[in-house]
């Protein structure tokens, strides 16, 4: 007994010990100074990043804290050789509306690839989706007071950076003001992945055809998560949009996934519908309801995603409302398909799994019941990844009329 007394107290030593010498972030990073490791920031106070290079101009009196995007003019926001990461990204712009928010794309390139890792709409890259300036603070990415956009996903590169502003819309960004923070390191870490984003937008999903979030990539990495904006087909009413599964198909999932969920608002770890909430790793920015409009995300942080092949996300977009609810959305023609309903049976209300059994909702054994149906409305999606190369094998960002079409 004294002898596992002794080995209890000795082990909670050691924790305490090792605990009392951790950084907050589990490690010892915060107080080591890696050799040969560079801290760099790249503003238009210092294009190159260059070492005693910054704010020459006038001299030194903030000669250049700004600069103007024309129309339809690219601004090369970082350009590198060598290996590093770059840790931080941090923005602020005088035109914040969904159309300029949508209609600025964000490329990178990493390792003299000619095909960017991300080619994304601004505002819907920083982490809200719908290209709107929201306040928020998550695991990647916040706006504090609703009016700048900061990222801090790492993304480390082994030869080359390079990072482009474009705004492809028929008026000036008046103003952006940005530094990009990045270390240089001696050495490049061979087993580093590359960050990647797509972002795709369906102005009218098909009934029964699941929107891809992530359309199917080729290679080896880590799924981190993505953000989801909704614009909800009137045609439905103030009826419920969010009973959809997300699916992810990995390393060779053909007809059916290997994960899967229960809901939406499930998904992002709520429950019952779904309002405004901002956490770390889930939420829901945008939940207004009178002009149909949600977007929410998630990030895989505590809960990783890996794939070694292949990888496909994708959510299904459907609907719940009451049985009589349907049948009326269906005879003013909303575009639908019933999937379940319910029937009674020794007072029990039985799910009845329309699609398999082949039964109408106007079957008279079901009861107005709670009754989930295929539904069409405008989605769009940012998706993050790490894959084991600099490019993929996803489509081009689609055009600015897409991007910016139906904003609210």
């Amino acid at each position: 007994m004294r002898i596992t007394a002794f080995l209890l107290i000795m082990i909670s030593l050691i924790l305490t010990f090792m605990s009392c010498n951790q950084s907050p972030s589990g490690n010892n990073e915060l107080y080591s100074s890696p050799d040969g490791t560079q801290t760099r920031w790249i503003s238009f106070e210092n294009k190159t990043g260059a070492k005693g290079k910054a704010g020459m101009e006038n001299k030194g009196a903030k000669g250049h804290p700004y600069d103007r995007v024309y129309a339809g003019q690219s601004v090369v926001l970082l350009e590198l050789e060598g290996s590093g990461v770059i840790n931080r990204m941090w923005a602020t712009l005088t035109e914040r509306d969904p159309e300029m928010l949508r209609g600025l794309r964000i490329d990178m390139y990493w390792d003299g690839s000619d095909k960017p890792a991300v080619s994304v709409p601004w505002g819907d890259f920083f982490g809200v989706g719908l290209g709107k300036a929201v306040r928020n603070e998550t695991e990647f990415f916040s706006n504090p007071e609703g009016r700048s956009f900061n990222s801090i996903i790492p993304m480390p590169f082994k030869k080359s950076a390079k990072i482009v502003l474009t705004n492809e819309l028929d008026r000036d960004l008046t103003r952006i003001f940005y530094d990009i923070n990045y270390t240089i390191t001696p050495k490049a870490d061979d087993n580093a992945l590359y960050f990647h984003a797509y972002w795709s937008r369906n102005l009218k999903t098909t009934p029964g055809k699941d929107f891809e979030i992530l359309p199917k990539v080729e290679g080896k990495g880590r799924f981190i998560g993505s953000n989801i904006g909704l614009n909800a087909n009137p045609d439905y009413e103030d009826s419920w949009w969010g009973e959809g599964e997300v699916k992810m198909y990995l390393d060779g999932d053909k007809e059916y996934p290997t994960l899967v969920g229960t809901g939406t608002e499930d998904y992002i770890g709520s429950g019952w519908e779904q309002g405004v909430y901002n956490n770390r790793y889930q939420g829901c920015l945008i939940a207004d309801s009178e002009n149909k409009q949600w977007s929410f995300y998630r990030y895989h942080i505590p809960d990783p995603v890996y794939f070694y092949d292949d990888i496909k996300v994708t959510i299904q977009q459907m609907g719940g409302a009451m049985k009589d609810k349907v049948q009326r959305y269906i005879a003013n023609g909303a575009n639908l398909i019933p999937v379940t309903a319910q029937v009674e049976n020794d007072s029990i209300n039985i799910l009845v799994h329309m699609l398999e059994k082949g039964i109408s909702i106007d079957d008279p054994e079901l009861i107005n019941g709670w009754t989930n149906y295929y539904r069409e409305d405008d989605v769009s999606a940012t998706a993050y990844f790490y894959l084991d190369k600099p490019e993929s094998n996803l489509p081009e960002l689609g055009n600015v009329k897409l991007r910016t079409e139906k904003l609210k």
